[in-house]
Parts: C-alpha cells; structure tokens; sequence
C-alpha cells in the first residue's frame, strides 16, 4: 500500500478526509498538531478517530502558537458566537496566523521520513469561515513548494497535496462520511469546546457543523453543553 500522511484534527471534516484516503487505497499516518489551541479536547477526539478509522499511526506534534497569540483559538480573545456576516476581505478573529502552512509543512517533513508522496488535509472552501489558507489557490501553491523544497522532489518523485473536500458543502461532508461509515460523535468540531469534548453550540463551527446535519437530513450526534 501507499503511504499517505493525513492531518487529522478530530473534526468532522478530517475524519472524513481520513476515511476517504483508507478508501483509496493509502496507508495512513495519521498527524495531529497540539498547537496551543484552547479546544485542546479536539486532540482526544482525533486519537479516537484515528483509532476507528484504521490509521497505521497517530503522531501528535507540539508547536507553542500560543507564545505568538493573534486568534481567539490561541489567546485570550473572546469566541465570537456565530455570524456569517463577513465583508469578503474581512478575516474572523478564529483564523490562526499561518497554521495550515506550519501544519502542512510538519506533515511534509514526516512524508519524507515515511517516504510518502502523498499529503491529506481537510480544507474547505465552501461551507468555512474565511479563512486564506482554506483556499484551493493556497493548496496548489503548498504543492509547488512541496516540490521545490524537498528532496523527493528534486529527484523527481512528485509530492502530491490532496483536499478532497475543498469543493463539498458540509451537508456534502456529512453524506459522504455515513456512506465512509464515519461516527461524527467521536469528533469535535467545536472552537470552546469543554475538556469532554461538548460543544458550546454558538460559534462558527458549530453553526456550521449543525448545518451541515440538518441540510443532509441526518441526525445531529455533537453532545453539547
């Protein structure tokens, strides 16, 4: 089997992009990032669906974003509670400052040691919160770099960045893990979610994450405080 690292955050979206790369084949190395993010109970939530959804590991990496702050998930900012009322070049206080690029470019490094050509993530451009680094223009310019930067690169073995939900609603989201036997109560998408893993039930994502169940017509599983 090929190997693939998959970032996987504990929410919906990740384990969906975990489920889809088993689908196709890959042997995954499952990847989480303790970045200093107040909704530190998304971490056990993703040990629990790397768990259930067959990854051949789960490697958890430190990287303090805290010590730089800049976002309500890594300093002492308020949550907003939910508004989808954004001017187009206006960046919610949520958005970490460069998280994807450090995530991804960690999830680089480890393909190279696992020599692994393949890269995982669950970026979404439809149904999110504006974030840049979410962007389909943002993962192809990952991938040029990826392969400008690394030596399976430069010897010509191509890196490839997948996102295969960047172009799905999250009501799309959600059909496509009950097909992939996804349980959505082992994840957590919730941005203050409590040290169990409830959901607040008034920001952004999960806003967005109850949505997405109802406009699947699909029962909600997120356990809320």
């Amino acid at each position: 089997m090929k190997r693939a690292v998959v970032l996987l955050s504990g929410g919906m979206d990740s384990a969906v992009t975990l489920a889809l790369a088993r689908e196709r084949g890959f042997a995954c190395h499952a990847l989480s990032v303790a970045y200093g993010q107040r909704h530190a109970s998304e971490l056990s939530a993703a040990a629990r669906v790397a768990a259930m959804l067959g990854a051949v590991e789960h490697k958890v990496v430190d990287v303090d974003l805290r010590s730089i702050g800049g976002s309500a998930l890594t300093a002492d900012i308020a949550v907003p509670e939910y508004s989808r009322v954004h001017a187009a070049d206006e960046i919610p206080i949520t958005y970490v400052p460069a998280r994807n690029t450090i995530m991804l470019s960690i999830a680089l490094g480890w393909a190279e040691v696992l020599d692994a050509s393949d890269i995982f993530c669950g970026v979404n451009a439809v149904d999110y919160s504006g974030y840049p680094d979410c962007r389909p223009a943002f993962v192809a310019a990952f991938e040029a770099l990826a392969n400008l930067a690394t030596r399976a690169g430069v010897e010509g073995r191509a890196m490839q960045v997948h996102a295969p939900l960047i172009d799905r609603s999250k009501a799309d989201i959600v059909r496509e893990g009950l097909r992939l036997g996804v349980d959505f109560s082992a994840t957590v998408s919730c941005y203050g979610a409590d040290a169990a893993g409830r959901a607040c039930g008034r920001c952004d994502a999960c806003a967005l994450r109850a949505q997405g169940f109802a406009d699947a017509g699909a029962g909600d599983p997120t356990r809320y405080r």
